[in-house]
């Protein structure tokens, strides 16, 4: 299986306070056609590693040094017009909550058909006929393309999201957190309508959550991110059922079981406590 995206020695760190790191030399690869979770509690690094994917940090960060190389071209090496060109149309995102993401006063279907008009130069009904494909694919009725995004659920929102990620059907898709602010019945539509759009267009998934029953459900490989270092990387498998380092062991503890049986621990530090005292000797 070929290699899409391969993060080498990544490292984040405030513009202001470069020594203070808060992505701290991460490295791994996504594999064509796959996805991998990343996982950790809120603060370890996860969304800032997402953004540093899109070329959308802030201007009070900055990349201390790595390299994120998508199909064999270095990004951080691309200007902002540059990114532009991919951003959108080979690499696509969908943000934790859609209220935030979309504008209110502009109706779906012009959000869903910008990408549609920058990307690939659609216009008039060509570009109408493509919003209402992309809308009956994410399960929103063609006829809802003129309503704004307070006139639908959050549900809907997030689907008009998803709708908007994969206009120009990108090859790969970032997901940070799409379902935190769901209900559950609604999470699992949302999870499926992802996973069978990245099997129809052939999409690897770079998918960000704290939830290890949504890791378990859609991940092929998974890694652990603890204070913006990774802990633990490997196939789902590997990692839920065989986790090797402490803190994957302390986050699979709080997971409940499906019978409610399972004695649920808060997350032990200890093992960090042990990690730091031995740095100290």
């Amino acid at each position: 299986m070929s290699e899409l995206l391969r993060i080498e020695s990544l490292s984040i760190a405030p513009a202001a306070a470069p020594e203070r790191l808060l992505v701290n030399q991460i490295s791994f690869a996504l594999e064509t056609g796959k996805t991998t979770c990343i996982v950790g509690e809120s603060g370890s690094g996860k969304s800032l590693t997402a953004l540093a994917v899109m070329g959308l940090l802030s201007g009070q960060l900055q990349l201390v040094q790595g390299k994120i190389n998508f199909q064999r071209q270095n990004l951080t090496g691309l200007n902002n017009q540059q990114m532009r060109e991919i951003r959108g149309k080979r690499i696509a995102m969908i943000f934790q909550e859609p209220m935030t993401s979309l504008n209110p006063v502009l109706s779906i279907g012009y959000q869903i058909g910008e990408p549609l008009t920058v990307h690939l130069g659609l216009k008039g009904q060509a570009l109408k006929t493509r919003i209402a494909n992309l809308l009956e694919q994410v399960g929103i009725p063609a006829e809802r393309a003129n309503s704004y995004p307070d006139e639908l659920s959050g549900g809907q929102r997030q689907r008009v999201m998803i709708a908007m990620s994969i206009a120009c059907e990108p090859v790969l898709l970032i997901a940070d957190e799409p379902t935190t602010a769901l209900d559950v019945t609604v999470q699992a539509q949302i999870l499926k309508l992802l996973d069978e759009l990245k099997t129809r267009l052939n999409m690897s998934m770079l998918f960000i959550t704290h939830d290890f029953g949504v890791v378990a459900d859609i991940a092929d490989n998974v890694v652990v991110m603890f204070r913006g270092e990774i802990v633990e990387s490997g196939s789902v498998d590997q990692v839920l059922n065989h986790p090797q380092h402490p803190y994957t062991q302390a986050l699979l503890a709080c997971v409940p079981d499906a019978e409610g049986k399972k004695p649920l621990k808060p997350i032990d530090y200890a093992w960090l406590n042990a990690e730091q005292n031995g740095l100290a000797a």
